[in-house]
């Protein structure tokens, strides 16, 4: 899962994650970790107190001196403080106020010093968790600060639920945000073919009033990666391709150098190995997107990359490298992109509301994505000056929760891939959470595949729940909204017996 450090940087990425509730990868039955339902005493405890204080107010001038007063310089200068009170907004808006529980002790203890203060929502009654690290060098200030999700606490002892119960908890939970105006979308929980809950709610335009259905088309975010990755797995199959290609076979020096390219594999792009970063970089926020649609468009954005490390070195999550594979797609066959997910992953999985839409047309039954904006009359603002204006194989289409869920029952049913593709797809490669486009999760709900994708305005997440047979899709056009619903609904999955 990847933690939301304290930085607005980190809303305004495509992101990964698999929605499980859960922090570091122990186990409470396994004895790896212990959580104490006592407040430390000392600094630590102060600045624990300090911390939740300043997030449940809720005010940003607390929050700058919170950050003047407690947190170290390095940490504080990481962001603008205007990013850092951002965050600690956006969060409180999806989580609402917490209160402490406990702090988690883990065997081995953590060498970092690092301590995880586990706390309870009131927006889902969730577990949520303060990430602090201090440094005695710096007059005990705050060195590292983060926001998590949390498993339950060891010395909680949640009852088990029905399935009938479990359907109606997250209905309860989902329903609640909605209401708190914390959750804009669509969700849709099946069990095989049978679709066991779904729901829709808020607007997708807040311009005309129009509601969201349980069919609005909503930005994928970085899920588009799944399809990318799939449709290379579908032409190393057929033997078009090959894993240990260099990518100089497919590009040309009018990307990258042929230095560069030549130590590149396909398998370094699938696996976030490969040291290249995200074109997400100034010259594209500072340009106009009318200049982004096609592939080779994007040559401005990634020319002039370059490599953090050699590849295959280490894992760093990259929009660049699965961007890249769609140029090689294109190249390996001839087609567009765009023409060959359309024909090979959306019309044989019968996705029929999928694609990358271009954002300049008027397509039926589209959300637009919002933030909430403080610095307006109207409270929010829409992301149609943020966005790409036409997605592409690192993120940014469109899809439904149904067309979700029947590109996972497709690919479990073979009908993309074929069983070993899946199993080297949804094998762990250099991270232990990601294998070829897919997100990878092992805990209380068995082995979970999936991807999120968010950016600002949009918040995406298809956990697909192997071991259960349980499919769960949740797509909002509010920022950071899907992710504390699909959590919760893992959260609440878990205490399903697995018969239940």
């Amino acid at each position: 899962m990847i933690r939301k450090i304290l930085a607005a940087a980190a809303l305004m990425a495509l992101t990964t994650s698999v929605s499980t509730p859960e922090i570091g990868a122990q186990q409470p039955g396994e004895m790896g970790y212990e959580d104490v339902s006592v407040m430390p005493d000392g600094v630590v405890g102060d600045r624990i107190q300090s911390m939740i204080a300043t997030f449940n107010s809720g005010d940003p001038e607390r929050v700058r001196v919170f950050f003047e007063e407690e947190v170290g310089t390095r940490f504080r200068g990481f962001a603008p403080m205007e990013e850092h009170q951002a965050v600690f907004a956006e969060t409180l808006r999806q989580w609402g106020p917490v209160e402490f529980h406990s702090i988690r002790k883990y065997t081995p203890a953590r060498e970092d010093g690092e301590v995880v203060v586990i706390l309870r929502d009131t927006n889902f009654d969730a577990w949520r968790a303060f990430s602090l690290r201090i440094d005695d060098g710096e007059e005990d200030r705050i060195a590292m600060l983060g926001f998590n999700d949390a498993r339950t606490p060891s010395n909680v002892d949640d009852p088990p639920l029905t399935r009938d119960s479990f359907l109606a908890e997250a209905d309860r939970s989902i329903r609640k945000a909605c209401e708190l105006d914390v959750f804009s979308g669509t969700v849709l929980v099946a069990h095989g073919t049978e679709i066991l809950l779904s729901h829709s709610c808020g607007e997708a335009s807040k311009r005309f009033h129009v509601p969201n259905n349980i069919d609005t088309r909503f930005n994928l975010g970085s899920m588009n990666k799944m399809f990318t990755s799939v449709a290379i797995m579908q032409l190393v199959e057929k033997g078009v391709l090959y894993l240990e290609d260099p990518i100089s076979e497919y590009l040309d020096e009018s990307w990258l150098p042929r230095e560069m390219t030549d130590k590149i594999t396909i398998h370094h792009l699938l696996s976030h190995t490969s040291g290249l970063g995200s074109y997400f970089n100034d010259t594209y926020w500072e340009s106009s997107r009318m200049l982004y649609r096609a592939l080779d468009d994007y040559k401005a954005l990634v020319n002039g990359e370059e490599l953090a490390f050699e590849p295959g070195e280490r894992f760093r999550y990259s929009n660049t490298g699965m961007f890249l594979l769609g140029v090689v797609i294109e190249s390996a066959t001839g087609d567009s992109y765009f023409d060959y997910i359309r024909e090979n992953i959306y019309a044989p999985a019968g996705m029929t509301d999928s694609d990358s839409y271009d954002m300049d047309q008027p397509v039926e039954n589209l959300a637009i994505g919002y933030d909430r904006a403080a610095d307006n009359e109207w409270g929010w603002e829409n992301n149609l000056y943020k966005h790409v204006i036409r997605g592409g194989p690192a993120g940014g289409g469109f899809s439904t929760v149904g067309d979700l869920h029947r590109f996972a029952l497709a690919l479990i049913s073979g009908q993309l891939v074929s069983e070993t593709s899946l199993e080297t797809m949804w094998t762990p490669q250099s991270d232990d959470t990601y294998g070829y486009g897919f997100s990878i999760e092992e805990g209380a709900n068995g082995k979970v595949v999936g991807h999120g994708g968010g950016f600002p305005g949009l918040n995406a997440n298809l956990d697909i729940m192997l071991d259960r047979g349980y499919h769960v899709a949740v797509m909002a056009n509010y920022g950071g909204a899907a992710s504390p619903v699909a959590s919760q609904i893992a959260a609440l999955m878990a205490r399903v017996p697995p018969r239940g």
